[in-house]
């Protein structure tokens, strides 16, 4: 059996497909420059949303909202994920 990769509903083939026409409309040589925007654009919005994040985080605190309920969350849901990542990770190397 052939296992594709696939990123967000898109195979390999439409990666592929995708990097074709973008090389094909912007050329070889434009490429690095639209990663780097890209790039940069993407850490402006994790930036945004960190920033974000903490204000809430500090009018909750202002106002007297508990939050280690959600820190609690938190810490479950990484166990969860850590031990779904162990299990996977020995599943993967059976196969």
């Amino acid at each position: 059996m052939i296992q594709e990769a696939t990123f967000l509903f898109i195979g390999t083939t439409e990666i592929v497909f995708i990097l074709f026409v973008v090389v094909m409309v912007f050329g070889a040589d434009k490429i690095p420059e639209i990663a780097k925007g890209m790039g940069k654009g993407m850490r402006m919005l994790r930036d945004a949303s960190n920033d974000i994040k903490s204000e809430i985080t500090k009018s909750a605190e202002k106002s007297g909202i508990d939050t280690s309920v959600t820190k609690d969350i938190q810490d479950e849901l990484n166990k969860v994920k850590d031990d779904l990542e162990d299990f996977t990770g020995s599943v993967r190397r059976k196969l």
